[in-house]
């Protein structure tokens, strides 16, 4: 399963390194999303290692980073706020459960339906939230305790360790890539802070900002079991489940898109049904340890991949890392300056936007362009999971409407006297309304033959434009006859039983060459 003792002494190198790297950024991150859904840091730091880790065992893609989201966050708030966070933990343990069967019945391989401009906006969509989310660092509490805007001294502070940790992490790899260069700049850029004594913010200032305590702290000790304290009754259940179902399903969304995404960067394939089983597992996990549940995340998953680490070990070593933090280490964390997260976020950003898109925006159809953009943009002001939904769904609308468009039939009258239509394109939804105007129903002879050689009978709507059509040619007192109709097409009108009152001329000889392929 880890494939830990075939790896090379370099891989494991760079897992254990990368792993480091990520989690100094998860630290941050988790306070955030924290304070977004309600509930205090150490909710969001113990589902952060708790979902890292036991995903990086599971989980179907090597190298991927989860944890808690801000995706996930902004579902949970209402909750908490309503119910309190025992409910909350009570959500996230049923949300693993439908995470599970999501797998067990391989609904992970719906995520093949996502088309390349979807992934295109995700990706696009994704780089501008994360940039957007690193401009909260540079406020700070205000003399009436309101958060402003950074200026003078301490902006060019700011901005110069931002700079200074970028160029490291640009630089560095032209020179060596023995270590990784988000790991350098960070310790580069806290060494500096440290020793010199330029007063910038610090990941303790951060927390305490959020938590608005001035003693707050990351320390913790190790989560311990528990049960939900929620009354387990069908009440409970109808104020849980409908957030467990939104949470499962944008956890499923972020996880498979970003495996898909890690897949085209490493030329290596994950397994999406599997990462489903690993995502819910932990979120059950999650749930009765007091985490606040997660999925994917996108920004600490490029870090990895942008570091070196491509196998289980480097997710592991991160949760692990973040662990030791929480227990033994939380002074040593709380000292980063947080313009060194900032910088290695940045960087991020440049690396997950998908630059040749704007190359290309004028080269492709402008159905896919306006596709980009949509999913982009919905992301921003939304969430991933309805930017996606939103996406496949105009995708497919415009597909349906360009192939609605290519239904036609050439005509003959044949030795018997008999009119046929040789029909062409798939018949289904959208082209039925094409369909039916091909037919000259009053002038036609008294048998008429559609051909379905080159055609194929798709949905409901088609038997029924089908059916349709036989009422015109009977009201006429003609006959309409379907022929060589693949098997598929002919069991689907047979389903259909009255519904399709037709003649069926049949020719046993004849085989569709899709059939024959399938």
């Amino acid at each position: 399963m880890f494939k830990l003792l075939t790896q090379s002494s370099t891989s494991i190198k760079n897992d254990v390194l990368s792993g480091l790297t990520v989690a100094l950024a998860l630290v941050p991150e988790a306070v955030a999303f924290a304070f977004v859904a309600g509930v205090d840091p150490l909710v969001g730091l113990y589902a952060d290692f708790m979902v890292g880790l036991i995903t990086s065992v599971l989980g179907g893609r090597p190298g991927m980073i989860s944890g808690a989201t801000g995706a996930l966050a902004v579902v949970m708030v209402t909750l908490v706020a309503q119910h309190g966070v025992q409910y909350l933990f009570a959500t996230v343990i049923l949300m693993g459960v439908l995470q599970v069967l999501a797998g067990i019945f391989r609904l992970g391989k719906f995520i093949r339906i996502v088309p390349h401009p979807v992934m295109f906006g995700f990706v696009n969509g994704l780089a501008i939230v994360i940039f957007l989310a690193q401009l909260s660092q540079f406020k700070v509490p205000g003399a009436d305790g309101v958060l402003v805007w950074m200026s003078g001294v301490e902006l060019y502070i700011m901005l110069g360790l931002v700079a200074l940790t970028m160029g490291i992490i640009h630089f560095l790899p032209k020179l060596t890539t023995a270590v990784p260069s988000s790991l350098v700049a960070i310790g580069v850029v806290t060494l500096i802070s440290y020793f010199t004594d330029i007063e910038t913010r610090t990941v303790i200032d951060f927390v305490k900002t959020m938590t608005g305590d001035v003693n707050a702290t990351i320390a913790g000790g190790l989560p311990t079991f528990s049960i939900p304290n929620v009354p387990f009754d069908f009440e409970m259940l109808r104020i849980i489940f409908p957030y467990a179902i939104v949470l499962a399903s944008i956890g499923l969304i972020e996880s498979l898109l970003t495996l898909t995404l890690i897949d085209e960067i490493t030329g290596t394939r994950g397994r999406g049904n599997r990462e489903c089983v690993g995502q819910g597992v932990a979120n059950v996990a999650t749930g009765f340890f007091g985490g606040m549940g997660g999925c994917a995340m996108i920004g600490q998953s490029m870090i990895n991949i942008n570091s070196g680490g491509r196998g289980r070990l480097s997710g592991i070593t991160a949760a692990l890392t973040l662990l030791a933090f929480i227990l033994f280490a939380s002074a040593l964390i709380e000292v980063i300056p947080l313009a060194a997260l900032v910088g290695v976020m940045f960087m991020v950003v440049l690396g997950t936007f998908e630059w040749s898109s704007l190359r290309i925006i004028k080269k492709i159809p402008k159905a896919d362009a306006f596709v980009i953009v949509l999913v982009s943009g919905v992301t921003v002001m939304t969430d991933l999971a309805i930017a996606v939904v939103v996406g496949v769904i105009v995708s497919a609308l415009v597909f349906a409407w360009d192939h609605a468009k290519h239904i036609y039939a050439s005509k003959r009258i044949d030795e018997n006297g008999s009119k046929i239509y040789e029909l062409h394109g798939p018949l289904f939804f959208g082209s039925v309304s094409h369909f039916l105007d091909i037919f000259d129903t009053k002038n036609d002879p008294k048998d008429v033959i559609i051909e379905f050689e080159h055609s194929r009978v798709a949905d409901h709507s088609a038997i029924e434009a089908i059916d349709t059509l036989a009422d015109r040619y009977t009201a006429q007192g003609k006959t309409l006859h379907l022929r060589h109709l693949s098997e598929d097409c002919a069991q689907l009108l047979h389903k259909a039983g009255n519904m399709v009152e037709v003649n069926f001329t049949e020719d046993p000889n004849y085989r569709v060459a899709s059939d024959e392929l399938a």
